[in-house]
């Protein structure tokens, strides 16, 4: 008789990415993409996704993009707990598409609805002769690849700036995480998000 023990837990994702606050820039957009362990897998959903170019409120001055997140993984280990990592892009003074902003963040792993802030900035030229050349020829320094932001590797070395903040709301269900002996139940009297995991620590860097 086949044991009914499961082998492997569920990660369920959705919510979106409401909008942002970038008071220097207008008339932007935003793509996203998830980074993860090497035990983990998107079972379904999307795993990356650009959104519509949205303009400011004219009232509060944020961006608004309502940008849906529908994604679900399997793992047999926290280890390389999911992250998403998020790039905002629009218009220079001559119309050329540059990024505005990178930011990446662990995807909460306490069951139930959460609203996280991203602090977003972008890489430095390290001269002033490169950010006057960045700037006339109309390319900014950017990665090549956004998934580094939440990688860590070399990010010391690189200089950056501040700017801007991006708004994501979750809504995160799990299966058979207790089953496999991880507990992600708040512990604290006063609702505070105080979690326990009994094995790895989700949020390590990968």
């Amino acid at each position: 008789m086949a044991s009914s023990n499961p082998s492997v837990f569920l990660l369920m994702i959705n919510g979106q990415i409401e909008g942002a606050k970038f008071p220097e820039y207008d008339d932007l957009y935003c793509k996203y993409c998830f980074v993860y362990g090497h035990d983990w897998a998107p079972t379904s959903g999307v795993e990356e996704g650009i959104s519509q170019i949205t303009s400011k409120n004219r009232e509060s001055h944020n961006l608004v993009w309502n940008f849906p997140l529908d994604i679900t993984f399997k793992s047999t280990n926290p280890f390389g707990w999911p992250q998403i990592v998020v790039s905002v892009y629009g218009p220079d003074t001559f119309g050329n598409d540059v990024v505005r902003g990178y930011g990446a963040i662990h995807i909460p792993f306490t069951p139930g609805k959460h609203t996280r802030t991203i602090p977003m900035f972008v890489p430095e030229s390290t001269s002033r002769l490169q950010k006057f050349t960045s700037w006339l020829m109309g390319r900014r320094p950017e990665f090549t690849d956004p998934k580094v932001v939440a990688q860590g590797e070399g990010r010391e070395v690189t200089r950056v700036r501040s700017q801007g903040f991006v708004t994501l709301q979750f809504n995160i269900v799990t299966k058979d995480m207790k089953k496999l002996g991880y507990d992600t139940t708040p512990r604290s009297s006063d609702g505070a998000s105080v979690t326990s995991l009994s094995a790895g620590d989700p949020t390590h860097t990968l």
